[in-house]
């Protein structure tokens, strides 16, 4: 059996002896390298105990603590800042910037609600038209939407307005109270106006009196005639008054259920190159020339965890080794549920300092210590002038 490596205190440099090699040209990474190394065995009991594990071994868990630290600041970014984020481009990465809690994605959402109201939205809309025929009330626009809508199978329309009006009043102005006491008419003979038809049209009143009258005479043809009006259950659609021998033709606009359902119909229907997910948002690996002292200390510790865990899996394939009249049993179990305990704990607490710096965390500390100060001030004595 060949000796097992053993490690000597003596690195070799780091760079080119990562197995990604994602950190090997950041000079502070290439400097932290071997101290890394010599931490971590020391922490294993280097000098005084022999470590079965060679610098290579130490710089793949450096390696990967510095990928898992990443991973950990980024993954929080993206949860964070994910409503901002879904939609824009992937080209350029995150990681120096500074990503703005805009309203866009907000808005998005709020125009596809608008959609349902007819204010806004990105399902297009369809107009079509109904021959009215002589007294009949009743017209199934289903049966109409499958012979004039082009749908495909399966698919139904949704009708959004119906135009089913009478004439606007301002169009058959006829004026109720012409002569029943406002006396417009006397007015006009003053000025000499009383033999010019309609008299209304040459008299200046306030803008919001025309209104007013219009909106009288519409009332008075609401309660007085027939008026227009319609009822639609299930594209099924019922028309008062009964078309007579004017019958004429009835207009409405309508989507498509298809379009409505679509989860792809947005502001970015079609285009490429956008954030859809977690998993395409781009943030790379940190840079680790800018990573802080309190960072690099997480990374130096979880690092040794590292180096722990594989130390372990390391002493449990020599379970025993043999001494001198005797043999002793290595301490591979204590070894790696220390390790697993110490990286649980490590990614605990860089956890729940991140969840420290949401916005929302951030909003509710600055409010406490608002009340916090109002308090404090308010318990200041304040001076009395007396001039």
């Amino acid at each position: 059996m060949a000796n097992k490596a053993i490690y000597d205190g003596s690195p070799t440099p780091i760079s080119q002896s990562t197995n990604f090699g994602y950190y090997d040209n950041d000079p502070a990474f290439q400097n932290d390298g071997p101290k890394v190394a010599n931490y971590c065995a020391s922490r294993l009991g280097y000098p005084i105990m022999d470590v079965e594990l060679d610098d290579k071994n130490f710089y793949t868990c450096f390696e990967n603590a510095v990928t898992t630290y990443g991973n950990e600041i980024y993954l929080f970014k993206i949860r964070d800042n994910y409503i901002s984020l879904e939609g824009s481009l992937t080209g350029s990465a995150l990681n120096n910037t500074v990503v703005n809690a805009g309203i866009g994605n907000i808005i998005t959402i709020a125009e596809n609600y608008g959609a349902e109201a007819g204010a806004g939205g990105y399902v297009e809309w369809y107009t079509g038209s109904l021959e009215l025929i002589d007294q009949q009330q009743n017209y199934d626009l289903n049966a109409w939407a499958q012979a004039s809508a082009s749908l495909a199978p399966g698919d139904s329309i949704v009708v959004r307005r119906i135009f089913y009006e009478q004439t606007p009043a301002i169009v058959r102005y006829f004026d109720p109270f012409l002569g029943s006491g406002f006396n417009y008419q006397g007015l006009l003979e003053t000025f000499g106006w009383g033999s010019l038809s309609p008299a209304v049209s040459y008299m200046m009143f306030p803008l919001y009196w025309d209104i007013e009258r219009v909106q009288a005479i519409e009332m008075s043809d609401y309660v007085r005639r027939s008026h227009h009006s319609f009822e639609l259950v299930n594209n099924k659609l019922k028309i008062f008054p009964i078309p007579g021998s004017d019958k004429g033709t009835l207009r409405f606009e309508y989507s498509k259920k298809s379009d409505t359902l679509n989860p792809s119909t947005g502001p970015y229907s079609g285009s490429v190159n956008r954030v859809t997910n977690m998993g395409n948002v781009p943030y790379n690996n940190p840079t680790y020339t800018q990573i802080n002292a309190p960072g690099r200390y997480w990374i130096f510790e979880y690092t040794a965890a590292l180096a722990k865990e594989t130390l372990g899996y390391v002493r449990g394939k020599f379970p025993t080794i043999p001494i001198p009249g005797a043999e002793t049993t290595m301490n591979q179990g204590d070894l790696l549920t220390d390790a697993r305990t110490e990286k649980a704990a490590l990614i605990e607490k860089l956890r729940g300092d991140l969840d420290e710096t949401t916005r929302q965390k951030q909003l509710e500390r600055k409010q406490a210590e608002n009340q916090a100060m109002k308090s404090t001030i308010g318990e200041v004595p304040m001076f009395v002038y007396i001039g």
